[in-house]
Protein backbone atom coordinates (compact mmCIF):
# COMPACT_ATOMS: atom_id res chain seq x y z
CA UNK A 1 0.00 0.00 0.00
CA UNK A 2 3.24 2.06 0.64
CA UNK A 3 3.70 2.12 -2.77
CA UNK A 4 0.43 3.31 -4.34
CA UNK A 5 0.22 5.73 -2.06
CA UNK A 6 3.96 6.66 -2.99
CA UNK A 7 2.56 6.59 -6.93
CA UNK A 8 -1.14 8.81 -5.87
CA UNK A 9 1.80 11.39 -4.51
CA UNK A 10 3.66 11.54 -8.53
CA UNK A 11 0.06 11.76 -9.85
CA UNK A 12 -0.58 14.61 -7.13
CA UNK A 13 2.26 16.55 -8.35
CA UNK A 14 1.10 15.74 -12.03
CA UNK A 15 -1.91 17.44 -11.94
CA UNK A 16 -0.07 20.27 -9.86
CA UNK A 17 2.41 21.23 -12.98
CA UNK A 18 -0.92 20.57 -15.28
CA UNK A 19 -2.30 23.35 -13.72
CA UNK A 20 0.57 25.33 -13.55
CA UNK A 21 0.67 24.97 -16.70
CA UNK A 22 -2.54 25.87 -18.43
CA UNK A 23 -3.00 28.84 -15.84
CA UNK A 24 -0.25 30.92 -16.25
CA UNK A 25 -1.57 32.32 -19.07
CA UNK A 26 -4.42 33.85 -17.19
CA UNK A 27 -2.34 35.08 -14.63
CA UNK A 28 -0.64 37.07 -17.30
CA UNK A 29 -3.81 37.95 -18.95
CA UNK A 30 -3.23 41.82 -18.41
CA UNK A 31 0.51 41.83 -20.20
CA UNK A 32 -0.48 39.28 -22.64
CA UNK A 33 -3.87 41.64 -23.78
CA UNK A 34 -1.29 44.46 -23.64
CA UNK A 35 1.86 43.56 -25.25
CA UNK A 36 0.09 41.93 -28.39
CA UNK A 37 -2.97 44.38 -28.43
CA UNK A 38 -5.64 41.86 -27.82
CA UNK A 39 -8.94 42.68 -27.18
CA UNK A 40 -11.47 40.94 -24.41
CA UNK A 41 -13.02 39.02 -27.78
CA UNK A 42 -9.43 37.68 -28.62
CA UNK A 43 -8.12 37.23 -25.16
CA UNK A 44 -11.12 34.45 -25.21
CA UNK A 45 -10.03 33.02 -28.62
CA UNK A 46 -6.95 32.54 -27.02
CA UNK A 47 -7.80 31.04 -23.64
CA UNK A 48 -10.70 28.66 -25.87
CA UNK A 49 -7.45 27.41 -27.97
CA UNK A 50 -6.35 25.19 -25.33
CA UNK A 51 -9.53 23.07 -25.76
CA UNK A 52 -9.50 23.03 -29.51
CA UNK A 53 -8.23 19.80 -29.65
CA UNK A 54 -8.45 18.67 -25.72
CA UNK A 55 -10.79 16.30 -26.94
CA UNK A 56 -9.15 14.73 -29.41
CA UNK A 57 -6.39 14.26 -27.15
CA UNK A 58 -8.10 12.69 -24.00
CA UNK A 59 -9.87 10.04 -26.72
CA UNK A 60 -6.86 9.52 -28.49
CA UNK A 61 -4.60 8.87 -25.34
CA UNK A 62 -7.08 7.13 -23.45
CA UNK A 63 -7.39 4.68 -26.20
CA UNK A 64 -3.21 4.05 -26.01
CA UNK A 65 -3.65 4.19 -22.32
CA UNK A 66 -4.79 0.04 -23.14
CA UNK A 67 -1.68 -0.67 -25.31
CA UNK A 68 0.94 1.64 -23.88
CA UNK A 69 2.13 1.55 -19.88
CA UNK A 70 1.27 4.57 -18.14
CA UNK A 71 4.99 4.83 -17.18
CA UNK A 72 6.36 5.82 -20.60
CA UNK A 73 3.05 7.33 -21.49
CA UNK A 74 2.71 10.19 -18.23
CA UNK A 75 6.65 11.02 -19.38
CA UNK A 76 5.53 11.17 -22.63
CA UNK A 77 2.53 13.93 -21.88
CA UNK A 78 4.66 15.64 -19.63
CA UNK A 79 7.97 16.33 -22.04
CA UNK A 80 5.58 17.23 -24.90
CA UNK A 81 4.23 20.10 -22.19
CA UNK A 82 7.38 21.26 -22.23
CA UNK A 83 8.27 21.29 -25.52
CA UNK A 84 5.11 23.52 -26.01
CA UNK A 85 6.43 26.34 -23.60
CA UNK A 86 9.90 26.84 -25.37
CA UNK A 87 8.60 28.62 -28.21
CA UNK A 88 7.37 31.23 -25.41
CA UNK A 89 10.13 32.07 -23.85
CA UNK A 90 10.60 35.01 -26.10
CA UNK A 91 9.09 37.40 -28.40
CA UNK A 92 6.03 35.74 -29.76
CA UNK A 93 3.31 36.35 -31.93
CA UNK A 94 -0.86 35.93 -31.37
CA UNK A 95 -0.54 33.00 -34.09
CA UNK A 96 2.16 31.31 -32.32
CA UNK A 97 0.63 32.07 -29.22
CA UNK A 98 -2.52 30.13 -29.87
CA UNK A 99 -0.72 27.19 -31.61
CA UNK A 100 1.15 26.54 -28.83
CA UNK A 101 -1.76 26.54 -26.58
CA UNK A 102 -3.47 24.02 -29.15
CA UNK A 103 -0.58 21.41 -28.61
CA UNK A 104 -0.49 21.85 -24.93
CA UNK A 105 -4.35 21.46 -24.89
CA UNK A 106 -3.66 18.37 -27.13
CA UNK A 107 -1.45 16.38 -24.63
CA UNK A 108 -3.38 17.78 -21.35
CA UNK A 109 -6.45 16.68 -22.64
CA UNK A 110 -6.51 12.91 -21.12
CA UNK A 111 -3.99 14.16 -17.54
CA UNK A 112 -6.85 14.18 -15.29
CA UNK A 113 -8.40 10.87 -17.02
CA UNK A 114 -5.15 8.93 -17.39
CA UNK A 115 -3.80 10.02 -13.59
CA UNK A 116 -7.70 9.06 -11.99
CA UNK A 117 -7.03 5.64 -13.89
CA UNK A 118 -3.69 5.23 -12.58
CA UNK A 119 -4.63 6.20 -8.90
CA UNK A 120 -7.63 3.77 -9.01
CA UNK A 121 -5.77 1.31 -10.45
CA UNK A 122 -4.25 0.83 -6.61
CA UNK A 123 -6.82 0.86 -4.51
CA UNK A 124 -10.13 -1.04 -3.73
CA UNK A 125 -13.41 0.76 -4.27
CA UNK A 126 -14.46 1.60 -1.31
CA UNK A 127 -10.71 4.10 -0.94
CA UNK A 128 -10.58 5.38 -4.54
CA UNK A 129 -12.63 8.18 -4.01
CA UNK A 130 -9.61 9.14 -1.23
CA UNK A 131 -7.04 8.29 -4.10
CA UNK A 132 -9.05 10.71 -6.74
CA UNK A 133 -9.70 13.49 -4.10
CA UNK A 134 -6.29 13.71 -3.73
CA UNK A 135 -5.13 13.56 -7.84
CA UNK A 136 -8.34 16.29 -7.42
CA UNK A 137 -6.59 18.13 -4.69
CA UNK A 138 -3.29 18.12 -6.98
CA UNK A 139 -4.70 19.99 -9.46
CA UNK A 140 -5.95 22.89 -7.19
CA UNK A 141 -2.53 22.92 -5.42
CA UNK A 142 -0.77 23.62 -8.81
CA UNK A 143 -2.55 26.72 -8.98
CA UNK A 144 -2.28 27.59 -5.35
CA UNK A 145 1.27 27.55 -5.46
CA UNK A 146 1.36 28.72 -8.79
CA UNK A 147 -0.69 31.45 -8.32
CA UNK A 148 2.03 33.92 -6.05
CA UNK A 149 4.90 32.36 -7.26
CA UNK A 150 4.09 32.94 -10.81
CA UNK A 151 2.15 35.90 -10.67
CA UNK A 152 5.59 37.71 -8.60
CA UNK A 153 7.88 36.24 -11.81
CA UNK A 154 5.75 37.78 -13.85
CA UNK A 155 5.58 41.09 -12.09
CA UNK A 156 9.15 41.65 -11.21
CA UNK A 157 10.38 40.31 -14.86
CA UNK A 158 7.52 39.50 -17.33
CA UNK A 159 5.45 36.77 -18.63
CA UNK A 160 7.89 34.81 -20.51
CA UNK A 161 10.03 34.15 -17.62
CA UNK A 162 7.15 31.86 -15.85
CA UNK A 163 7.69 29.56 -19.37
CA UNK A 164 11.47 28.97 -17.20
CA UNK A 165 10.39 27.87 -14.23
CA UNK A 166 7.27 25.68 -15.32
CA UNK A 167 9.78 23.94 -17.80
CA UNK A 168 12.33 23.52 -15.30
CA UNK A 169 9.55 21.57 -13.04
CA UNK A 170 8.44 19.94 -15.81
CA UNK A 171 11.61 17.85 -16.71
CA UNK A 172 12.33 17.32 -13.04
CA UNK A 173 9.06 15.09 -12.71
CA UNK A 174 9.30 13.17 -16.02
CA UNK A 175 12.66 11.97 -14.78
CA UNK A 176 11.28 11.52 -11.34
CA UNK A 177 8.06 9.75 -12.61
CA UNK A 178 10.42 7.30 -15.19
CA UNK A 179 12.32 6.25 -12.14
CA UNK A 180 9.78 5.85 -9.04
CA UNK A 181 6.63 5.39 -11.16
CA UNK A 182 8.41 2.12 -12.87
CA UNK A 183 5.52 0.13 -11.11
CA UNK A 184 2.29 2.56 -11.92
CA UNK A 185 0.38 0.60 -14.41
CA UNK A 186 2.54 -2.18 -15.22
CA UNK A 187 1.22 -5.53 -13.30
CA UNK A 188 0.50 -4.39 -9.95
CA UNK A 189 -2.96 -3.92 -9.08
CA UNK A 190 -4.49 -3.26 -5.56
CA UNK A 191 -6.11 -6.36 -3.67
CA UNK A 192 -9.42 -6.60 -4.50
CA UNK A 193 -12.13 -5.90 -1.99
CA UNK A 194 -14.46 -7.98 -0.63
CA UNK A 195 -17.02 -5.35 0.53
CA UNK A 196 -18.45 -4.66 -2.78
CA UNK A 197 -18.98 -6.06 -5.97
CA UNK A 198 -16.36 -6.18 -8.75
CA UNK A 199 -17.24 -4.96 -11.80
CA UNK A 200 -17.62 -7.19 -15.01
CA UNK A 201 -16.25 -6.93 -18.70
CA UNK A 202 -18.60 -5.44 -21.42
CA UNK A 203 -19.03 -3.94 -24.75
CA UNK A 204 -18.42 -0.05 -24.86
CA UNK A 205 -22.08 -0.03 -26.32
CA UNK A 206 -22.93 -1.79 -22.88
CA UNK A 207 -21.11 0.80 -20.95
CA UNK A 208 -21.77 3.78 -22.64
CA UNK A 209 -25.55 3.33 -22.37
CA UNK A 210 -25.51 3.40 -18.49
CA UNK A 211 -27.00 6.06 -16.62
CA UNK A 212 -23.90 6.29 -14.52
CA UNK A 213 -21.75 7.02 -17.53
CA UNK A 214 -24.10 9.23 -19.02
CA UNK A 215 -25.03 10.91 -16.29
CA UNK A 216 -21.16 11.65 -15.21
CA UNK A 217 -20.82 13.09 -18.15
CA UNK A 218 -23.36 15.38 -17.74
CA UNK A 219 -21.85 16.38 -14.43
CA UNK A 220 -18.32 16.89 -15.76
CA UNK A 221 -19.58 18.99 -18.69
CA UNK A 222 -21.47 21.41 -15.82
CA UNK A 223 -18.46 21.30 -13.36
CA UNK A 224 -15.75 22.22 -15.73
CA UNK A 225 -17.89 24.61 -17.04
CA UNK A 226 -16.43 26.45 -13.42
CA UNK A 227 -12.99 25.12 -13.72
CA UNK A 228 -12.34 26.66 -17.35
CA UNK A 229 -13.52 29.61 -16.11
CA UNK A 230 -11.49 29.78 -13.06
CA UNK A 231 -8.78 29.21 -15.23
CA UNK A 232 -8.98 31.58 -17.88
CA UNK A 233 -10.88 34.67 -16.62
CA UNK A 234 -10.94 34.96 -12.60
CA UNK A 235 -7.61 36.59 -12.37
CA UNK A 236 -8.73 39.01 -14.93
CA UNK A 237 -12.27 39.35 -13.45
CA UNK A 238 -10.26 39.64 -10.03
CA UNK A 239 -8.39 43.13 -11.82
CA UNK A 240 -10.72 44.38 -14.62
CA UNK A 241 -13.88 43.61 -12.87
CA UNK A 242 -13.42 43.91 -9.13
CA UNK A 243 -10.51 46.70 -9.69
CA UNK A 244 -7.47 44.36 -7.57
CA UNK A 245 -4.08 44.78 -8.58
CA UNK A 246 -2.25 41.80 -10.20
CA UNK A 247 -0.34 41.20 -6.64
CA UNK A 248 -3.45 41.16 -4.81
CA UNK A 249 -5.50 39.27 -7.43
CA UNK A 250 -2.92 36.66 -7.07
CA UNK A 251 -3.51 36.48 -3.76
CA UNK A 252 -6.83 36.37 -3.76
CA UNK A 253 -6.99 33.25 -6.43
CA UNK A 254 -5.15 31.48 -3.47
CA UNK A 255 -8.61 31.02 -1.76
CA UNK A 256 -10.74 28.69 -4.44
CA UNK A 257 -7.61 26.98 -5.19
CA UNK A 258 -7.03 26.31 -1.21
CA UNK A 259 -10.67 25.89 -0.62
CA UNK A 260 -11.03 23.14 -3.66
CA UNK A 261 -7.67 21.09 -2.45
CA UNK A 262 -9.29 20.53 0.45
CA UNK A 263 -12.42 20.17 -0.32
CA UNK A 264 -11.37 17.09 -2.78
CA UNK A 265 -9.86 15.25 -0.19
CA UNK A 266 -12.25 15.69 2.24
CA UNK A 267 -15.13 15.39 0.20
CA UNK A 268 -13.12 11.93 -1.47
CA UNK A 269 -12.57 10.51 2.32
CA UNK A 270 -16.51 11.47 3.27
CA UNK A 271 -17.93 9.69 0.10
CA UNK A 272 -15.18 6.45 1.05
CA UNK A 273 -16.22 6.46 4.47
CA UNK A 274 -20.16 6.53 3.48
CA UNK A 275 -19.68 3.32 1.02
CA UNK A 276 -17.18 1.48 4.45
CA UNK A 277 -20.27 2.12 6.40
CA UNK A 278 -23.07 0.40 3.84
CA UNK A 279 -24.65 3.32 2.24
CA UNK A 280 -25.35 3.35 -1.29
CA UNK A 281 -22.90 4.37 -3.89
CA UNK A 282 -26.30 5.94 -5.47
CA UNK A 283 -26.03 8.47 -2.56
CA UNK A 284 -22.29 8.62 -1.78
CA UNK A 285 -21.37 9.09 -5.29
CA UNK A 286 -24.17 10.45 -7.33
CA UNK A 287 -26.36 12.99 -4.63
CA UNK A 288 -22.98 14.29 -2.83
CA UNK A 289 -21.29 15.02 -6.26
CA UNK A 290 -24.38 16.79 -7.76
CA UNK A 291 -25.14 18.31 -4.64
CA UNK A 292 -21.49 19.96 -4.57
CA UNK A 293 -21.68 21.18 -8.28
CA UNK A 294 -25.08 22.71 -8.02
CA UNK A 295 -23.46 24.57 -4.87
CA UNK A 296 -20.99 25.77 -6.81
CA UNK A 297 -23.52 27.06 -9.90
CA UNK A 298 -25.78 28.61 -7.01
CA UNK A 299 -22.68 30.64 -5.16
CA UNK A 300 -21.30 31.97 -8.86
CA UNK A 301 -24.74 33.32 -9.66
CA UNK A 302 -24.71 34.69 -6.21
CA UNK A 303 -21.34 36.80 -5.79
CA UNK A 304 -22.27 39.30 -9.10
CA UNK A 305 -25.00 39.87 -6.69
CA UNK A 306 -23.22 41.02 -4.11
CA UNK A 307 -20.93 44.60 -3.65
CA UNK A 308 -17.33 44.28 -3.20
CA UNK A 309 -16.32 42.51 0.06
CA UNK A 310 -15.54 39.59 2.36
CA UNK A 311 -18.61 37.45 1.35
CA UNK A 312 -18.35 38.29 -2.52
CA UNK A 313 -15.12 36.59 -2.10
CA UNK A 314 -16.28 33.56 0.19
CA UNK A 315 -19.08 32.69 -3.03
CA UNK A 316 -16.56 33.65 -5.10
CA UNK A 317 -14.21 30.59 -3.52
CA UNK A 318 -17.20 28.53 -2.89
CA UNK A 319 -18.46 28.74 -6.74
CA UNK A 320 -14.77 27.63 -8.32
CA UNK A 321 -13.79 25.22 -5.65
CA UNK A 322 -16.78 23.09 -5.25
CA UNK A 323 -16.57 21.69 -8.33
CA UNK A 324 -13.42 20.75 -8.18
CA UNK A 325 -14.10 18.61 -4.72
CA UNK A 326 -16.94 17.02 -6.81
CA UNK A 327 -14.29 15.42 -9.49
CA UNK A 328 -13.23 12.42 -7.48
CA UNK A 329 -16.14 11.59 -5.63
CA UNK A 330 -17.49 11.51 -9.25
CA UNK A 331 -15.43 9.82 -11.24
CA UNK A 332 -14.76 6.98 -8.32
CA UNK A 333 -18.63 6.27 -9.65
CA UNK A 334 -16.86 5.37 -13.39
CA UNK A 335 -14.60 2.78 -11.36
CA UNK A 336 -17.31 1.57 -9.90
CA UNK A 337 -19.08 0.62 -13.10
CA UNK A 338 -16.45 0.03 -15.28
CA UNK A 339 -13.98 -2.98 -15.54
CA UNK A 340 -10.42 -1.68 -15.51
CA UNK A 341 -8.66 -2.46 -18.81
CA UNK A 342 -11.76 -0.23 -20.41
CA UNK A 343 -11.61 2.68 -17.84
CA UNK A 344 -9.16 4.57 -19.13
CA UNK A 345 -10.97 4.61 -22.56
CA UNK A 346 -14.14 6.10 -20.69
CA UNK A 347 -12.25 8.33 -19.22
CA UNK A 348 -11.09 9.56 -21.91
CA UNK A 349 -14.52 10.15 -23.48
CA UNK A 350 -15.57 11.54 -20.15
CA UNK A 351 -12.51 14.36 -20.69
CA UNK A 352 -14.01 14.50 -24.00
CA UNK A 353 -17.14 15.68 -23.23
CA UNK A 354 -15.84 18.05 -20.61
CA UNK A 355 -13.56 19.59 -23.09
CA UNK A 356 -16.40 20.86 -24.87
CA UNK A 357 -17.17 23.11 -22.22
CA UNK A 358 -13.88 23.96 -22.22
CA UNK A 359 -14.30 25.54 -25.54
CA UNK A 360 -17.49 26.98 -25.47
CA UNK A 361 -17.21 28.96 -21.59
CA UNK A 362 -14.59 31.18 -22.31
CA UNK A 363 -15.44 32.03 -25.04
CA UNK A 364 -19.65 32.93 -23.97
CA UNK A 365 -17.86 34.99 -21.18
CA UNK A 366 -15.41 36.54 -23.28
CA UNK A 367 -18.83 38.14 -25.97
CA UNK A 368 -20.76 38.66 -22.61
CA UNK A 369 -17.88 41.01 -20.95
CA UNK A 370 -17.00 42.59 -24.63
CA UNK A 371 -20.39 42.72 -25.80
CA UNK A 372 -21.88 44.62 -22.87
CA UNK A 373 -22.32 48.12 -22.09
CA UNK A 374 -19.99 47.92 -19.59
CA UNK A 375 -17.51 45.23 -18.36
CA UNK A 376 -19.06 45.00 -14.59
CA UNK A 377 -22.13 43.87 -16.93
CA UNK A 378 -20.98 41.74 -18.52
CA UNK A 379 -18.75 39.93 -16.04
CA UNK A 380 -22.66 39.28 -14.31
CA UNK A 381 -24.39 38.59 -17.45
CA UNK A 382 -21.42 35.77 -17.89
CA UNK A 383 -21.37 34.58 -14.12
CA UNK A 384 -25.32 34.41 -13.61
CA UNK A 385 -25.55 32.05 -16.91
CA UNK A 386 -22.96 29.76 -16.18
CA UNK A 387 -24.27 29.12 -12.61
CA UNK A 388 -28.03 28.04 -13.58
CA UNK A 389 -25.74 25.93 -16.19
CA UNK A 390 -24.50 24.23 -13.77
CA UNK A 391 -27.70 23.46 -11.32
CA UNK A 392 -29.34 22.25 -14.24
CA UNK A 393 -26.69 19.61 -15.41
CA UNK A 394 -26.65 18.69 -10.99
CA UNK A 395 -30.07 18.03 -10.94
CA UNK A 396 -29.96 15.80 -14.13
CA UNK A 397 -26.66 14.12 -12.74
CA UNK A 398 -29.09 12.51 -9.60
CA UNK A 399 -32.07 10.90 -12.11
CA UNK A 400 -29.10 9.54 -14.24
CA UNK A 401 -26.47 8.09 -12.17
CA UNK A 402 -27.08 5.12 -10.19
CA UNK A 403 -23.73 2.94 -9.84
CA UNK A 404 -25.40 -0.35 -7.97
CA UNK A 405 -28.71 -0.69 -10.84
CA UNK A 406 -26.03 -0.42 -13.30
CA UNK A 407 -23.36 -2.76 -11.95
CA UNK A 408 -26.44 -4.98 -11.62
CA UNK A 409 -27.58 -4.32 -15.43
CA UNK A 410 -24.18 -4.50 -16.78
CA UNK A 411 -23.54 -8.15 -15.54
CA UNK A 412 -26.88 -9.23 -16.74
CA UNK A 413 -26.12 -7.77 -20.54
CA UNK A 414 -23.03 -10.10 -20.18
CA UNK A 415 -24.64 -12.92 -19.05
CA UNK A 416 -27.90 -12.26 -21.69
CA UNK A 417 -24.91 -12.09 -24.71
CA UNK A 418 -22.50 -15.36 -23.38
Amino acid sequence: MRRAWLVVGLLVLFMLINHADKSVIAFAGVQIQRDLGLSSQQFGLLQSSFFWLFAVGALFFGWLSSRVSLRWLLAGLMLTWVATMIPLLGTVSFGVLIACRVILGFAEGPAFALANHAAHSWFPPEKRAMAGGFVSAGASIGTLLAAPVLTWIIFYWDWHAAFYVLIAIGILWAGAWLILGRSAGEGETAPVSTVVVETVDAPYKTILKTGTVIGIAVLMFSSYWSTTLKIAWLPVYLQEGLGYDTATAGQLMMLPYGLAACGAVAAGWFSGRLVSRGVSRRVARSYFSAALVAGAGISMAGFTLLPQGGLQLVLIALAFSLNTAAFGVALSAIADVVQAKKRGMVLGMLSAVASISGMVAPLVLGFAVGSSVDKITGYAIGFQSSGALMVVGAVIAIFLVNPERDITLIRRRVEETA
